[in-house]
């Protein structure tokens, strides 16, 4: 056997949702900040995303959580998010994912019954409070990024007609959307048309809106659209929905924490609210309204949710010199449009 590129991940899941964790075989991106990195990712060489993310050696479903050093001295490790469409800032599932990695293989020390991680994002500064018992992490529970409400507008469709949407930042850019608007309902056997119905409205949503992020312009452009309603018991049902084309199995943490700015702008929400996210298979999430901020022009809520991972299994990722797919390859019979 002979590599010419070796990396290593400890693989979990949130709620469902994978996120491998990329524990050894990259030393380092370019950029002074994690948002320069994230650029680097995303503007001049995405070669990294596109062999870790594509087939051979993955699939649509999931991300890998690409650890780096901290560019932040407050910060104990850098957290990028790899996923077949981009890189992205912030994602609660996989901060989650690489909280329990890093704590459950010893690369950070655990302790019960509390353990502290503080990653560096593009989106700033997100610390991770573990709850630890027997060597497992139980729960993980984010301060997340300021999260606001940037506009509302809507959308003209050929199916749906006019789709109204709020345009939320929750460590990405999100437009929610009620769902009722696309007839269906959050359930696991309408998740294939709420995936394909769902990348369709952010393509559609992206022409019209720049999303601009008020102070960093790598956090620019729209990220998801996330279908939205609620139960019966009053938790929120969310589903979020991914390029190529797939819903997340999560409740989605930046989804969620996004969720909460739109409802306190539009008066649904005061600090110290607690509000269950509850994704498309039924795994929850728990969202706590701490206090409001500001970001830039925005009134911006602070907000804390938390969700537990598991790990599932240790991946060794090889590219043989002889490999005519060094850089993976997508097909729209598994992939989507």
């Amino acid at each position: 056997m002979h590599w010419t590129r070796t990396l290593q991940t400890v693989d979990v899941h949130c709620a469902g949702e994978i996120g491998r964790v990329v524990t050894g075989g990259v030393l380092d991106i370019p950029g002074a900040t994690m948002a320069e990195k994230l650029d680097h990712l995303n503007r001049v060489d995405d070669s990294l995303r596109r062999f870790l993310c594509s087939e051979p050696r993955s699939g649509p479903a999931g991300s890998f959580c690409l650890l780096t050093p901290a560019c932040d001295p407050a910060a104990d490790v850098g957290l990028i998010i790899l996923q077949p469409d981009q890189a992205h800032a912030m994602s609660g599932s996989n901060a989650m994912c690489a909280t329990t990695a890093l704590l459950e293989t010893g690369m950070i020390p655990m302790a019960a019954p509390e353990t502290v991680v503080t990653f560096d994002t593009a989106a700033g500064l997100v610390r991770a409070t573990a709850t630890c018992a027997g060597g497992k992490v139980t729960r993980v529970a984010l301060d997340m990024p300021p999260s606001f409400l940037a506009k509302t507008g809507s959308v003209e469709t050929a199916d749906h007609g006019s789709v109204g949407y709020d345009l939320c930042f929750g460590g990405v850019f999100y437009a929610l959307v009620d769902v009722a608007q696309v007839g269906l309902t959050i359930a696991p056997e309408n998740a294939r048309d709420l995936a394909t119905i769902g990348v369709a409205l952010r393509n559609r949503i992206a022409e019209q809106e720049t999303a601009p992020h008020p102070s960093i312009p790598a956090l620019n452009g729209l990220a998801y659209v996330m279908f939205r309603d609620t139960d019966p018991d009053g938790a929120l049902r969310t589903c979020t929905t991914l390029r190529p084309g797939r819903a997340d199995r999560s409740p989605c943490g930046t989804g969620s924490n996004a969720s909460m700015a739109a409802r306190h702008a539009t008066g649904h929400a005061t600090p110290g609210d607690v509000i269950t996210s509850r994704s498309i298979i039924g795994g929850e999430f728990t969202t706590e309204f701490l206090g409001l901020t500001k970001v830039g022009p925005y009134t911006a809520t602070r907000n804390r949710v938390s969700g537990q991972c598991w790990i599932y299994g240790m991946s060794q990722i090889g590219l043989d010199p002889t490999d005519p797919f060094p850089q993976g390859f997508t097909l729209s019979d598994t992939w989507g449009g």
